[in-house]
């Protein structure tokens, strides 16, 4: 364990270190949006309304901003 933190911590496989990281996030966000349900699930997601609009559509969010003026 030693050997391979001071592998890690010598400044010339930065460049090593740093593709490693790279492919391997990149291959965590190719199996995360490929699958066909992963990918539904997902965008299912981004209709997910905020906790502060309760809600509410945008005319009725323009009436009650004109009316608090």
């Amino acid at each position: 364990m030693g050997d391979l933190l001071a592998w890690l911590g010598d400044l010339s496989n930065s460049k090593i270190v740093a593709l490693l990281i790279f492919f391997a996030a990149l291959a965590i966000l190719i199996y995360v949006f490929t699958g066909k349900e992963r990918s539904k699930r997902l965008e299912s997601y981004k209709f997910i309304p905020f906790e502060e609009d309760d809600g509410q559509t945008e005319d009725s969010r323009v009436d009650r901003d004109e009316r608090n003026k």
